[in-house]
């Protein structure tokens, strides 16, 4: 019997397995697509941890967002067992000057006036301008946020402020690598992900048109193709 290629999808900020459950379906005719969410972890090590703790000897990846950056730290702690990523509107940098009360300020939110009022800050500048009063588009990730809690959105913010910076790990990228962003995407834009893509060899960059931060459920379809050709690489 053949064991099928195992892909991990691995999610973002305050998102679930709900996030890349187009992908999976459509994936799973060829390969062994898992997803595992970091919900109640709060650093980038113990996110990397559940991944290896779960993986086969060898998978391939593709981090959304924060688990972009998890991806990151799952190619430092064990770069030999990852046989194809994708880095999906993400990002490599360090904290960032004023980051660390920006995202406090969101933390407070959730804390004091709860996950719906985070939720109409947090989430419409993540989608595409067109979407954001598309209730029908809207109500499933609005869903999602609020099956989180304060002090799991608390932890996983701890999680990124505590980030390594990942940009020197990218010249030693061997496995192939897609780099994929929405064209609308104002949360981790075009022009850094073209930068850090230039870093890693022989990577692809695509950038998927009509989708902002949200491509695993803005573009679902063009997502899963450029996931299918990354694994057929």
């Amino acid at each position: 019997m053949t064991t099928r290629p195992v892909l991990y999808l691995l999610p973002g900020l305050l998102c679930d397995a709900s996030t890349f459950e187009a992908q999976r379906e459509a994936l799973s005719d060829e390969f062994d697509t898992r997803v595992l969410d970091f919900l109640g972890l709060d650093s980038m090590s113990s996110m990397a941890e559940k991944v290896l703790a779960h993986a086969p000897e060898k998978f391939s990846a593709c981090g959304f967002s924060m688990g972009g950056r998890v991806l990151m730290q799952l190619f430092a702690m064990a770069p030999e067992r990852i046989e194809r990523l994708c880095l999906l509107d993400t990002g490599v940098t360090p904290v960032a000057p004023g980051e660390a009360e920006n995202r406090q300020a969101l933390v407070d939110i959730a804390n004091t006036k709860g996950m719906k009022a985070l939720c109409d800050v947090w989430l419409p500048p993540m989608v595409h301008p067109a979407r954001r009063t598309d209730r029908d588009f809207m109500a499933p990730l609005e869903a999602m946020v609020l099956r989180a809690t304060p002090d799991i959105f608390a932890g996983q913010i701890r999680a990124l402020l505590g980030r390594r910076d990942a940009r020197p790990l990218l010249p030693g990228i061997k496995s192939p690598t897609l780099v994929a962003v929405g064209r609308q995407d104002e949360w981790s834009n075009v022009a850094s992900h073209e930068e850090f893509a230039a870093m890693i060899p022989g990577a692809r960059l695509e950038v998927i048109e009509d989708s902002g931060h949200f491509t695993p459920i803005e573009q679902p379809v063009v997502l899963t193709n450029a996931l299918r050709r990354l694994m057929h690489s």
